[in-house]
């Protein structure tokens, strides 16, 4: 007899601890956090990264010849010639070198 009211009682137990089935309003709530921690991610971080991309690509795009520029190498020179993403860059007198326009971190228009 006293088997039969521990099975009873652990039968009833199990079925208090199943989680009952939930609604899709229910897991929506649940993600809500993590949604908003991707939202405020995006915002924060890659938003503003892509906007200061975006202007770093047209101020790269708008070199012309004597532009000023400070090369990542920390090198400033003045833009002599362009040839697509080739700079002649004139350092000195009767010193230039070329450089990748990628490679050009600061554009200084006179």
């Amino acid at each position: 007899m006293a088997d039969v009211a521990f099975a009873q009682t652990a039968a009833t137990a199990t079925a208090a601890a199943a989680p009952a089935p939930s609604s899709p309003l229910g897991m929506i709530i649940s993600f809500a956090p993590f949604i908003i921690i991707m939202v405020l991610f995006y915002f924060l971080m890659i938003h503003p990264q892509n906007k200061e991309r975006k202007k770093r690509e047209e101020a790269l795009n708008a070199i012309q010849r004597g532009d000023r520029v400070l090369t990542r190498g920390g090198i400033y020179g003045t833009v002599a010639d362009i040839k697509e993403q080739v700079l002649t860059v004139k350092i000195c007198e009767n010193v230039k070198v070329e450089i990748e326009r990628s490679f050009v971190e600061t554009v200084i228009k006179p």
